[in-house]
């Protein structure tokens, strides 16, 4: 079976025989839209080259079902599972006949002088379990018109089905390997002018931009220029500039075994070029007339991928992708809200309207459609597959808690427990924060069970927590420290494969509701079970020393707001909601037994041999307060290891005038939270999604005062982090922080992979400018 099928000549038929990617673009290109011109590699040939393979068919077969090969809880068993069968598709060789029909269709449409991109594109045998998002498991390949390297780039697109989190993906999603086709898309792979994303709503087209190859955008590594335009008009309603310090193009370097990471090569763009829209007007009004040909045939909502090809002066715009919302044909209605969480899912919600208590169980796999959430709200949500809330801003609990436990979630969501009914399906986009009520045939609604819903969850939702390793091993090397923020013992393997320094903030508040079964700790204390409480607290806190000795782990001691806690045994019931109120070091004043528990717990753990546990202390908001925790701390002789540091958050203002007075008093660092500086300097409470706009971690004010307590730390000789969301919702501002000096950075692990590059791109900045200032002194 060697026939190859191009994008100009595949038929409905065809579809699961090349996959999804290859079929829609055979779509657009049969309909005359600009497309990269192309053929597939149908599955069935991998099919067959799996069948030529020594006992391979049995290890298909078994894979999916056998705990044996698959065990969850060891990581490593799975690898050399996966590394033996990758090892049998790598070094076997292909048929003769495949790779010159190959060589013959790139000659016939391309010439010889041609580079190629290998694309996975995969069909699931049915519509219900179509894999959309899964861009992190298979990478494409790039090789150049060359026999040996065609065969090398077609068996490493294969080999990606097999890697471990790949067979993990597949089992968890509950899906037969022997089910999924497996297509590969081979176009010419050529440089580009500019490249980025259209998104189309019924409400508003938004364009991205930036120069060179689109990777920059995917990664997180250019802040692109930005249209918004009107789609009933096809009018620019807003324009905004970007931050595009860099651009990617292919190499001049022709290598018979390169992935596509080795063959791009970086560019720093000149400030000039920095400064100019990557998309001229003409190409603009393009996009705009592609958009508004497309609505007509799939459908208001829909993303597509671009480039301008430079292989003419003036380029040439080719789609180079297309997604659509699975309930986009069938879709009623959009609600938008703030995309909390990154991740796309498809299921039914269930709604607990104002009135409502706080449930014991929800549903599982439900989407949790609520006002609002607190933290005592972590055990009900670990099996949900989504949350809305109507509260609630991209720093809130709601939103930090799905993040922690990479779970989709839109907030900020006007009227979402009225608008929305229990059992409705639904389907959420946490990238964008828009919510689709999805229509089905009835027939189909029947059919659906629980493990074909699972199937439906993008990657980014679905990996279990200990088993998701980085997606990217090529980073690069920085000298700021790169710090995570956890809370979950889960998430322990999965951050072991970060490229961290340590943990930045260990949030115990969110770390303890696992252990606390619904009292709250003095309840327990009060009941005389504080020695098992203790011993809980201890294991929960030496499982995060253990893993990632003999980097540090800075421990933030506990800051409830009683508000927070209504749900747990002997908490307020009338607290008032407010950034104010009895939290933080404060508490400890007033009743410091639980404080004191803690205490005891960290010096368990130095006991046990860890000498990298340090203590963070919350919202401080007076050097006596610091004075009594410091006692506390001598008290239960942890500072008699000699490693032990003793810091502050830096998100109470008046630290601005008190540095130097913490310092001598024993302060040892400061760890900025953005969160709760930035609403107690702007007046803004998080919490109030409708404040959104006003709630801005960048504000110059917000800014300056972190420069300030930067230059106040170097000023003490103490070391000075960041915690707070503000790098990675204002990418931005990492080069700022880098140039004033910054110790470290600390993100939650999503944003490690991104926040790195940004730093090295910083931090190289910052090299070549006084590279050249030398330079320019010596010359």
């Amino acid at each position: 079976m060697d026939k190859l099928y191009w994008l100009n000549q595949i038929k409905l038929q065809d579809r699961t025989k090349v996959g999804d990617k290859a079929f829609q673009l055979s779509k657009l290109i049969q309909r005359g839209y600009p497309v990269v011109p192309g053929f597939a590699i149908p599955a069935g040939i991998l099919q067959e080259f799996l069948e030529t393979l020594n006992s391979s068919e049995a290890l298909v077969a078994d894979l999916p079902h056998s705990s044996f090969h698959l065990d969850v809880a060891n990581w490593r068993q799975l690898q050399q599972v996966a590394r033996r069968f990758r090892q049998e598709i790598t070094q076997a060789n292909l048929p003769p006949r495949l790779l010159r029909s190959i060589l013959e269709a790139v000659r016939e449409q391309e010439g010889t002088n041609v580079n190629l991109i290998l694309r996975p594109s995969v069909f699931a045998p049915t519509a219900k379990q179509r894999l959309s998002n899964i861009s992190g498991l298979l990478e494409s390949h790039v090789c150049s018109y060359d026999e040996q390297a065609i065969a090398f780039a077609l068996k490493q697109t294969w080999s990606q089905m097999f890697r471990a989190k790949s067979l993990l993906y597949w089992q968890w999603a509950g899906v037969d390997l022997r089910q999924i086709n497996l297509g590969v898309l081979v176009q010419p792979f050529r440089n580009a002018i500019a490249s980025g994303v259209l998104n189309a709503t019924a409400s508003e087209w938004e364009i991205l931009a930036t120069w060179g190859l689109g990777m920059s955008i995917s990664q997180g590594e250019v802040l692109p220029d930005a249209f918004y335009i009107q789609p009933d008009t096809g009018n620019v309603r807003e324009r905004e500039i970007g931050n595009k310090t860099i651009a990617y193009r292919t190499s001049n370097t022709a290598s018979i075994m390169m992935s596509y990471s080795s063959y791009i090569v970086t560019d720093l763009l000149a400030e000039e070029q920095q400064k100019q829209y990557a998309l001229t007007e003409e190409y603009l009004q393009q996009l705009v007339h592609l958009a508004s040909q497309l609505v007509k045939e799939i459908g208001a909502n829909f993303t597509i991928e671009w480039t301008i090809s430079n292989e003419t002066p003036t380029g040439v715009l080719y789609i180079t992708q297309i997604s659509t919302p699975q309930s986009a044909i069938a879709n009623v209605s959009s609600i938008k809200g703030l995309g909390a969480a990154t991740g796309h899912v498809s299921a039914n919600a269930h709604v607990i309207a104002h009135s409502q208590p706080k449930p014991e169980k929800i549903p599982k796999g439900a989407i949790l459609v609520l006002p609002n959430i607190t933290p005592d709200w972590l055990s009900l949500l670990q099996h949900v597959a989504g949350i809305v809330t109507e509260q609630g801003g991209l720093t809130s609990h709601a939103a930090i808690l799905a993040r922690e436990l990479s779970i989709p979630a839109v907030v900020s969501v006007k009227d979402a427990t009225k608008i929305i009914q229990s059992g409705e399906r639904l389907q959420i986009d946490g990238d964008k924060g828009e919510i689709y009520h999805v229509a089905r045939p009835e027939e189909e609604v029947k059919q659906e069970d629980a493990s074909v819903q699972n199937s439906k969850l993008s990657i980014a939702q679905t990996l279990p927590h200990s088993l998701t390793p980085s997606l990217s091993p090529h980073l690069p090397i920085i000298a700021t420290q790169l710090l995570v923020n956890v809370s979950q013992p889960s998430a322990l393997a999965k951050v072991h494969f970060l490229p961290v320094d340590g943990v930045g903030l260990l949030r115990s508040e969110l770390m303890v509701l696992n252990i606390l079964e619904g009292k709250h700790p003095s309840v327990w204390i009060r009941e005389g079970e504080r020695v098992q409480l203790l011993e809980r607290w201890y294991d929960a806190i030496a499982q995060f020393a253990s893993a990632f000795e003999p980097k540090p782990v800075f421990y933030r001691s506990l800051d409830w707001r009683a508000h927070e806690l209504r749900s747990l045994e002997n908490s307020s019931a009338t607290a008032v909601q407010s950034v104010l109120g009895e939290r933080g070091t404060y508490s400890y004043l007033t009743n410091p037994t639980v404080f004191e528990l803690e205490l005891a717990a960290l010096a368990k753990v130095q006991k046990a041999g860890y000498s990298n546990i340090h203590l963070l202390l919350p919202f401080v908001r007076t050097v006596e307060e610091f004075s009594f925790c410091r006692q506390k701390v001598e008290q239960a002789k942890l500072t008699e290891v000699r490693q032990f540091q003793l810091w502050i958050m830096a998100e109470v203002p008046s630290i601005l005038f008190l540095v130097p007075e913490y310092v001598k008093a024993g302060v040892q660092g400061i760890s900025i939270g953005t969160n709760d500086l930035t609403q107690l300097l702007l007046g803004v409470d998080r919490e109030q999604g409708h404040l959104a706009k006003a709630f801005n971690e960048s504000h110059p004010v917000v800014m300056d005062a972190i420069a300030q307590l930067i230059q106040m730390a170097q000023k003490a000789n103490i070391p000075c982090s960041l915690c707070g969301q503000a790098p990675v919702l204002y990418p931005e501002i990492i080069e700022q922080l880098v140039r004033w000096g910054i110790t470290s950075i600390s993100v939650e692990p999503e944003a490690v992979e991104r926040t790195c590059r940004a730093i090295a791109r910083a931090e190289q900045k910052v090299i070549l400018e006084a590279a050249r200032r030398w330079l320019k002194d010596k010359g």
